[in-house]
């Protein structure tokens, strides 16, 4: 991509003696540390606090409307717009703001691991820790790439500058503000580093489809044969998890792109969730925290700097980034050959979905933007009984262009690549969250095993009347009464309303993709 000329003030920002560019992990680490931003575990992660905001703040996200690319945003509650006037008199400031600090920390880097797609990136940071965070987030460069670094994309975060709402036109104190036009992405107000991560895999999902490349959200790992697995799947579905497979080699934990040669990893590194974390549930992200990695909110015992990965009194969003290299058994570059297998995840809490189902190419793409997964009691306050969470494309508040977009793009590649599609319930089974019980973690690592592997491509299905999916009539290992979730239910009665009921609240959700095929609505939705 070509790189673009930077703002005077940005140049005049970069040209300081306060600019510490491209420090080592070991500067990073001391430096964090020294100033405070940051203390040292035990086992020499770096752990960092970011205060009243421990994740990202959806409301205070802005895009720039502006001539060149107005036309193509999918404006909304997602993506808000605000005036290039407003932008500009904030990002003047800002890096006024920046100018007098002691020292900002600058990385160069790269996403996407296709070096012929790649977005070049720079990293301005007030924080220490939040330059380590991207050294480890995104694709670090080689030292010939470094020297020759010209960035397409510069994220400047400041995150103890406060906006004022009513003299900056922002929501609130902070503000997460992306021009397309200047190529900025402006952060303030918030010490919460993912939204470095989440804006520029925003930037990708804009640029990436207009190369004919899908941008996705999701995990990918290949097997020995060359065989590339695509995870699908919202926060708590088990999409880390199950991509996380000691016969297959990790490509990437959660954002990729699917080109004309293939499906490439977007980042550099991992941003895995640590509540409840043990050397035991998950080997690969326990033993990838070492030297370098950073812990966001981890309750950390002052006296032995030992983390508590079960202690969720700041958030239950505890986080730990890392480089990919940290994980063993992984493939670099993070490249791989097209798709043959797709898993959609859901955490069903009303304990009607099939644990496994063969998905048609229009029930691929309905299930696709449709993105189903549920809240469970005790998950948020507020939240007694299981609700249905929609979040299109599995990745909602990351897409700038229209929903439909995407969802013609996986249709056009799962037709071109012959991929089989499934959708996988990691949920309920017997009954409703609180009666019924979570789907065992061995039955589905069997079904997605034999679903990669291709042993459900030909086996004898029965379709459920509810929601039109190819059920499996036997698998070996899998009980036979657990394949049909009807069959799994004492009280079939009350089976049948609990699927009707969700099925209701899957076409009220599909009501608002007004432009989507007939085919899809007529042959991918449920049937009642």
């Amino acid at each position: 991509m070509n790189s673009v000329e930077i703002s005077n003030e940005l140049k005049t920002l970069l040209a300081g003696d306060n600019i510490k560019e491209q420090l080592s992990v070991a500067e990073l680490v001391e430096k964090a540390t020294s100033r405070g931003e940051a203390i040292l575990t035990v086992d020499g992660a770096v752990r960092a606090n970011t205060g009243k905001y421990t994740g990202r703040s959806p409301k205070d996200k802005f895009m720039v409307e502006e001539d060149s690319s107005k036309e193509n945003i999918d404006w909304g509650s997602v993506n808000r717009p605000i005036s290039s006037e407003v932008f500009d008199a904030l990002y003047t400031k800002v890096v006024n703001y920046l100018k007098e600090k002691e020292e900002i920390f600058v990385f160069k880097g790269f996403a996407g691991a296709d070096e012929a797609t790649r977005l070049s990136i720079r990293v301005v940071n007030e924080y220490a820790w939040h330059n380590l965070f991207a050294h480890n987030l995104f694709i670090r460069p080689t030292d010939e790439e470094a020297a020759n670094h010209m960035a397409d994309f510069t994220i400047v975060s400041a995150p103890t500058f406060h906006a004022d709402p009513e003299v900056d036109g922002t929501q609130s104190e902070t503000f997460i503000m992306v021009s397309l036009e200047k190529k900025i992405i402006l952060i303030g107000g918030t010490e919460y580093a993912g939204e470095m991560k989440k804006s520029i895999f925003g930037i990708m999902n804009y640029l990436l489809p207009q190369q004919g490349i899908l941008s996705m959200h999701c995990s990918a790992n290949v097997g020995e044969k060359g065989d590339t697995a695509l995870f699908f799947g919202l926060s708590g579905t088990g999409k880390t998890t199950l991509s996380a497979d000691a016969n297959r080699k990790l490509i990437g934990d959660d954002e990729h792109g699917w080109s004309d040669t293939g499906v490439f990893n977007i980042e550099g590194g991992c941003y895995a969730k640590t509540i409840n974390l043990s050397a035991e549930k998950e080997p690969e992200i326990y033993n990838a925290i070492r030297f370098g990695t950073v812990l966001e909110n981890v309750v950390v015992d002052e006296d032995t700097r030992i983390p508590d990965y079960d202690d969720e009194t700041p958030t239950q969003n505890t986080r730990a980034a890392y480089p990919i290299d940290n994980i063993d058994n992984i493939v670099l570059p993070s490249v791989a050959g097209h798709p043959n297998t797709i898993i959609f995840l859901t955490a069903d809490a009303f304990g009607v979905l099939p644990p496994i189902s063969k998905l048609t190419k229009e029930q691929a793409m309905y299930h696709f933007l449709s993105g189903f997964t549920s809240k469970t009691p005790g998950t948020e306050r507020g939240v007694v009984e299981p609700e249905p969470v929609f979040s299109t494309c599995f990745g909602s508040p990351f897409l700038p262009l229209p929903a439909t977009v995407y969802a013609e793009m996986l249709g056009n590649k799962i037709d071109e690549h012959n991929v089989n599609v499934f959708l996988v319930n990691t949920g309920w089974t017997g009954g409703v969250f609180g009666t019924g019980k979570r789907m065992k973690l061995s039955y589905t690592r069997a079904m997605v095993n034999a679903a990669i592997e291709g042993t459900l491509n030909n086996v004898e299905t029965v379709q459920d009347p509810f929601f039109g999916l190819a059920i499996p009539k036997a698998m070996d290992g899998i009980p036979a009464d657990l394949l049909n979730p009807r069959d799994a239910w004492a009280d079939k009665d009350a089976y049948d309303a609990k699927a009707k009921q969700l099925a209701g609240m899957f076409h009220e959700n599909f009501k608002k993709f007004a432009k989507v095929s007939d085919d899809i609505t007529t042959k991918g939705a449920p049937l009642v």
